[in-house]
């Protein structure tokens, strides 16, 4: 008697029945998800194997561009990145990298949604067919996101690239960059530009030691080189019987004699002339930046952490004192308070104002965290867009960042020429020049522990005569010579005297 159907199943002499139906529901499920994980992937591929074949192999011909395109560019920066950056921070290759930027995330998304129809939803399961459909969905806002991202970097680049215009001498001098760094404060209720604060950064291009040199602003006597249009004018340098002829005047000068620099940027030009005579330092770029753009700009940065000495006043001037910056160790300034702490002339000097300045400005580069560039590099963008104008061009700006790396660990030295080192109404530019020389081979001579910087031979004599100061004191101070001035190592000569303690250090 035959047996039942189990009988002959557990004796193993009879075939096992398969559910069709549960299988052919597994492969509609796996081919599916392939399909739209092959979208995810390679953009196509879905249409090539499953769809319009002619429309797959479009989009992966265009894939395979962009991806070359990102190996083309990283193959640059890596071996040549200057001329790379000098292409990426171009204003048409920005904006048209940015419109294609969202053109293939418009094509990526239609392709995904392809890939989804492709797979039949219809024909799933309700728990697959949910599956599919949410994961389709985050694919798409995933590759909105990216496209975003990189949107929002060609869109920073663009505004960097507004900045970057070139026209620099990218030349090293004796192994240095020296960068002439003006500060205005382009208040509506202020006549025209002056420059507040002019200093130079001379860097070492090798290691990124930096020396920041400080000129005040009531400086007289600045020399205008013989190959400057205005040497003819002022042979002597800019002085005037009424003492009204002072450093940050050449600015308005040159400005008003604009036929004079035909190539344009008079009032630039000849600041950088002046500066570049009085110091002995060849120029090889500027940067001229709004005080008052600070506020945007520090306030994207997340603010500024300083060691403040004394109070210093919000408001002055034409409008009442509405409050203080207390004095205190690790104050934190917003854009708003650090503003006025580098703008405030209520009860200080020049000098002082020009160590506060100094000191913003040191802060920002010190203290502007790697996050906060990479949360906020449209915000910085733009605010830097707006407040800074320099001759720094796209090609070497690889380089400069590099520096300001390196240059970021290490100890600032700052030298301020205020009395008493110079008498600012009849400054000794010999003693000037030969501080700047001792200066920079005392830097140099910290990374070359072995070797002992060089003292200028010609120095003035403590003895020499002096006029008078007539903003400061009614006995000129005694000058030291530049030996004795010479700073040393993370040191800022101060504003007023070289005992009196420093209004403010970065934190």
């Amino acid at each position: 008697m035959a047996g039942t159907l189990e009988d002959h199943r557990l004796a193993g002499d009879s075939p096992v029945k398969v559910d069709r139906s549960t299988e052919a529901r597994s492969v509609r499920t796996r081919r599916a998800l392939g399909l739209l994980l092959m979208s995810a992937a390679v953009p196509g591929s879905a249409q090539f194997v499953a769809g319009n074949r002619a429309v797959g192999r479009l989009a992966m011909r265009a894939w395979a561009a962009i991806w070359a395109v990102a190996l083309v560019v990283l193959l640059g920066l890596w071996l040549l990145r200057g001329p790379t950056l000098a292409v990426l921070l171009n204003g048409p290759v920005t904006s048209g990298l940015r419109v294609g930027a969202w053109l293939a995330f418009a094509g990526w998304a239609i392709l995904l949604l392809d890939a989804w129809r492709l797979a039949r939803p219809t024909r799933l399961l309700r728990p697959t067919r949910l599956t599919l459909t949410a994961s389709t969905l985050v694919l798409v806002i995933a590759a909105g996101f990216a496209t975003s991202v990189a949107a929002s970097a060609f869109t920073a680049a663009n505004n960097v690239s507004e900045v970057l215009r070139g026209g620099g001498d990218s030349s090293q001098k004796d192994g240095r960059y020296n960068i002439l760094l003006l500060g205005v404060d382009a208040a509506a209720s202020r006549d025209g530009v002056r420059p507040d604060s002019i200093n130079v950064a001379s860097i070492d291009a090798r290691t990124g030691r930096t020396v920041v040199f400080g000129l005040p602003r009531n400086l007289q006597g600045a020399p205008f080189p013989a190959s400057s249009p205005l040497h003819e004018q002022y042979p002597d340098g800019f002085r005037c019987e009424d003492a009204a002829c002072m450093l940050n005047g050449v600015y308005t000068l040159a400005e008003g004699n604009a036929e004079l620099y035909p190539s344009g940027n008079a009032g630039l030009m000849a600041t950088r002339e002046v500066v570049s005579e009085t110091l002995g330092l060849d120029i090889n770029y500027y940067a001229m930046v709004d005080m008052g753009g600070f506020q945007s700009l520090i306030n994207a940065m997340g603010g500024i952490t300083l060691n403040v000495g004394r109070d210093v006043a919000i408001g002055g001037g034409g409008s009442a004192v509405s409050g203080y910056i207390e004095a205190g160790e690790g104050v934190h300034l917003d854009g708003y308070h650090a503003l006025w702490f580098a703008r405030s002339r209520h009860g200080s000097s020049d000098y002082e104002r020009m160590n506060r300045q100094k000191c913003v400005m040191s802060a920002m580069a010190k203290q502007l965290d790697p996050a906060v560039v990479a949360t906020k590099f449209v915000e910085l963008s733009e605010a830097g867009k707006d407040i800074v104008l320099t001759d720094v061009g796209a090609g070497h700006v690889a380089e400069l960042a590099e520096l300001a790396l390196k240059a970021k660990a290490l100890e600032l030295t700052s030298v301020d020429f205020t009395p008493p080192l110079i008498v600012t109404a009849h400054p000794d530019l010999p003693l000037i020049r030969s501080t700047v020389v001792d200066a920079i081979n005392a830097a140099e001579a910290l990374d070359h522990p072995d070797s002992t910087p060089e003292v200028s031979a010609a120095s003035p004599q403590a003895d020499r005569s002096a006029g008078p100061e007539p903003s400061d004191s009614a006995s000129s101070p005694t000058v030291p010579t530049a030996a004795e001035s010479a700073p040393t190592e993370g040191v800022e000569v101060s504003a007023e005297t070289a005992e009196a303690p420093p209004i403010c250090t970065v934190s």
